[in-house]
């Protein structure tokens, strides 16, 4: 077998399952929020959205298991809960908006149902897929991705090159910091996570020869080619938001740019497969979270099936409920949950992705700790009172932009280094 053919198979694979059609709405709006700052918005936004998650697929290569290999050197218990709770908030959260996505794209400007309706049918559909692992869903992915992409491009292309006017300024003080903020919506840094274990499983799957060092070369390549997409995906649509910003109105939603964006770009039937496809897209992936959260639990009870259907049954039961909100209701309610897990996650892909001898046990325990107890007030921000918190966030650098366990914990990991090599002279 080709090695090179597959390291490509593997790598559109990559890129189909980050390719989370809910995701589509938000570079856009990075986009029409930035103006002439587009480009600096553009680079945080790629830094969390698809760096982050390439890292994360370097990582996997180099630890060749799951995704409890992550955490195991602070401690096998601290990596359950910590793959419990990434699991938790993939049903939680990005499942249940693609349901929201679908209804404000697809449904409501059709047939002007209920969201509640919408999320109930849609749900009570994936839970039916679900407990049949029907391989509908695997072949409309494969076909269903090329075809969004090529729609995405014309726009980008269109939109690029037909520029239509001058573009209203910036609203962002510090666009690369909201750039990069915005991408921890994507959730792709966790999806590396979740990811990149399976491609690793399909790789040992396949009939070839090759060595651990071979396969690491693989899982890279392919990482990198599924990244090379997504940057093209995400800066073309930041770019084309940021074109066209004067277009539209300042309290326009998400899925409304994007729908706009495609009516200006193709026309109202352009726009209207949009809207399908993006529908159908969205469906596939929340039922591939949901079996791939299932199958988690399932595995955690000895492979019970009882495990499975009950994880099932929640999923669907919270996309349900979460799902019938607004799109950007749920993006507001996930702040404070990404403010606590993403930098815990980051930390973790960048120690499994740097030099083993920069990354013993106790600096893995020192560095996560670190960023855990200092992404504390970036969590609590989005909870209570910014005055109640207001000396902390002072006190701690880049604290006020969210982002006040980054210091902290660098400052940990080169500490606890120094201390070890100490001890070893």
């Amino acid at each position: 077998m080709n090695k090179t053919k597959e390291t490509f198979v593997f790598g559109f694979a990559l890129f189909a399952a980050f390719f989370g059609a809910g995701n589509l709405i938000l570079p856009p709006f990075l986009g029409f929020n930035s103006g002439s700052d587009w480009w600096l918005v553009a680079l945080g936004f790629i830094i969390s959205a698809t760096l982050i998650p390439l890292l994360a697929l370097f990582a996997h290569a180099r630890l060749q298991g799951t995704m409890l290999d992550f955490g195991n050197k602070v401690s096998p218990l601290f990596s359950l809960i910590f793959c419990v709770c990434v699991y938790a908030i993939v049903i939680a959260l990005p499942c249940p908006r693609t349901a929201a996505v679908t209804h404000e794209m697809a449904i409501q400007p059709f047939f002007g149902s209920s969201s509640l309706l919408t999320s109930s049918i849609y749900f009570g559909l994936a839970f039916l897929f679900v407990m049949n692992r029907n391989n509908v869903l695997q072949i409309l992915g494969k076909y269903l991705t090329p075809f969004i992409v090529l729609i995405l491009l014309t726009i980008i292309v269109v939109g690029i090159f037909s520029p239509v006017g001058a573009m209203n300024p910036t609203t962002f003080q510090s666009p690369i910091i909201s750039g990069l903020l915005e991408g921890y919506q994507t959730y792709d840094a966790l999806a590396g996570l979740l990811t990149g274990g399976i491609v690793i499983i399909s790789i040992n799957k396949l009939k070839i020869n090759i060595s651990s060092e071979e396969k690491k070369i693989m899982i890279a390549k392919s990482g990198f080619i599924a990244m090379l997409g997504l940057f093209l995906i995400y800066a073309g649509l930041i770019a084309v938001g940021a074109l066209y910003n004067s277009q539209f109105g300042s309290d326009i939603t998400r899925t409304e740019l994007l729908s706009g964006l495609s009516l200006k770009t193709l026309g109202n039937v352009g726009t209207t497969f949009l809207s399908v496809l993006v529908a159908l897209a969205c469906f596939s992936t929340a039922v591939a979270i949901i079996v791939g959260t299932a199958d988690f639990f399932k595995g955690l009870f000895n492979n019970s099936k009882k495990a499975y259907l009950i994880t099932a049954i929640v999923s669907c039961l919270l996309g349900v409920l979460v799902g019938q909100m607004d799109v950007h209701y749920i993006i507001d309610v996930a702040l404070p949950v990404l403010m606590f897990i993403y930098p815990i996650t980051i930390v973790l892909i960048l120690l499994n992705v740097i030099p083993e001898k920069f990354a013993s046990k106790i600096v893995f325990r020192a560095v996560v700790l670190v960023a855990f107890v200092f992404s504390i007030p970036d969590f609590l921000s989005f909870l209570i009172p910014a005055k109640n918190l207001q000396s902390i966030i002072d006190w701690i650098p880049f604290a006020q932009h969210n982002l006040g366990w980054v210091l902290p914990a660098l400052v940990a990991f080169i500490i606890v280094n120094l201390i070890n090599r100490k001890k070893h002279e």
